[in-house]
């Protein structure tokens, strides 16, 4: 089964990113340049708000929610969700899983889903194979994750699990598709200047007009 290419036609047609724009005249609550931003801020290139900073320091600054362990769990989950193939990387590669310890400090609503689905998820591979399941053999840890991808083909008593994927599988898009190698991987290019050399010759011709030598001498022709 190909995940990511169903990942990514969800995505695709569900995400619309907008376009920034650069101000012309800085006002008092215009973003800070990134050059004045922080250490983030210049990583990314991206315009912030004083505000979103304060709040990202902050976020930052707090001790880490995820254990080692489930962090590792996460990697390995992400990676399973969104492989590595000849166009990007992997989830990991694109640092997922720091979107995910930085999402539920940010949205608090996550943490206990997270934190419990990663735990149901440990218990069931050590009563089926005897390990937690970072620990298990990759083929074992694909068993279990198909047991729990599909929501209309799951058994009734994987349903938190269920619950549990679906939510780690939307936190992954996210993370990878509005990072910098997701974004490049769905081709997405933003605003880009149009060169436009006028109406074509054909076209004009079907509708029996023509450009004034005075047209053609001052407009700007692109090659």
């Amino acid at each position: 089964m190909d995940r990511r290419k169903s990942i990514k036609t969800l995505v695709i047609g569900g995400i619309s990113i907008g376009a920034i724009a650069e101000a012309c005249n800085r006002r008092e609550n215009s973003p800070i340049a990134p050059e004045t931003s922080g250490k983030d801020a210049i990583a990314s290139g991206i315009n912030r708000m004083k505000e979103e900073l304060a709040h990202e320091k902050m976020i930052n600054a707090e001790p880490a929610f995820f254990t080692a362990d489930e962090m590792a769990t996460i990697t390995l989950l992400g990676d399973i969700i969104i492989p590595k193939d000849e166009i990007s990387g992997s989830a990991s590669d694109a640092q997922v899983p720091a979107f995910l310890e930085f999402i539920v400090k940010d949205k608090p609503e996550h943490q206990t889903p997270l934190r419990g689905g990663l735990r149901w998820l440990d218990v069931h591979c050590l009563n089926r194979f005897g390990k937690a399941f970072k620990d298990c053999e990759h083929a074992r840890q694909m068993e279990m994750v198909d047991e729990i991808a599909w929501p209309e083909k799951a058994k009734p008593e994987m349903r938190q699990g269920v619950i549990f994927f679906n939510l780690m599988r939307n936190l992954v898009a996210t993370g990878f598709y509005t990072s910098e190698m997701g974004v490049k991987d769905i081709g997405y290019i933003g605003n880009a200047p149009y060169q436009w050399n006028g109406v074509p010759p054909d076209v004009l011709k079907q509708y029996n007009l023509a450009y004034t030598e005075k047209e053609l001498k001052e407009c700007i022709s692109f090659s």
